[in-house]
């Protein structure tokens, strides 16, 4: 199971019999950002736009003219290779003159992508949970100021200021639970969703 994403974006560039290939990565969240990335990072001069993304059991590739299973499979092949998740990577292509043939297509698309993503930054990846937190405003307040103490981003704070919603990793949800019983001698509550 995967359990690391890019820590920032990666490039890798490589030319084969004068062909110049191009592979840029980076860490994404959803398809439709992942889709608008590879929209943004594509070159009106290159040949070919191949690219493959993964998101949890989501994924999608495109070959983008190259022949059927050369370029976008070898791509998503290699994010699965080095055990990467919320991932797109694309590969793009300036043709050299020389056709390459199926095989050399899926050693250079495949080749490109995996040396990119071999030497990228990496980063753990955690599973976010949903957490509300009810407690006193006081309290509140305080775990406000403290929200990069558990890697916690706010989603919403509601009902007369004493409850907040909070997207963090699961495994800081004991840490969370603890901090709140000690700042509320046990009063307040932290239920994930």
């Amino acid at each position: 199971m995967p359990t690391a994403t890019l820590a920032a974006p990666a490039r890798f560039e490589q030319r084969v019999r004068h062909s110049r290939f191009l592979a840029v990565a980076t860490s994404v969240d959803a398809a439709a950002a992942a889709t608008a990335w590879i929209a943004a990072q594509s070159d009106a001069a290159a040949s070919h736009h191949c690219w493959a993304y993964r998101i949890g059991d989501a994924y999608r590739f495109s070959d983008d003219g190259e022949p059927a299973g050369t370029a976008g499979r070898p791509i998503l092949q290699a994010i699965d290779g080095q055990g990467l998740d919320h991932v797109a990577v694309l590969v793009s292509r300036w043709f050299g003159g020389i056709k390459l043939g199926a095989g050399g297509l899926v050693r250079a698309y495949g080749g490109t992508a995996a040396e990119c993503l071999r030497t990228a930054p990496r980063r753990p990846l955690h599973k976010l949970i949903t957490a509300n937190v009810q407690a006193a405003p006081a309290a509140l307040a305080r775990l406000r100021g403290r929200l990069a103490q558990f890697e916690a981003t706010l989603e919403l704070a509601a009902i007369a200021d004493t409850t907040l919603t909070l997207r963090l990793p699961a495994e800081q949800l004991p840490a969370l639970e603890r901090w709140l019983a000690d700042q509320t001698r046990g009063q307040g509550r932290c239920r994930a969703t």
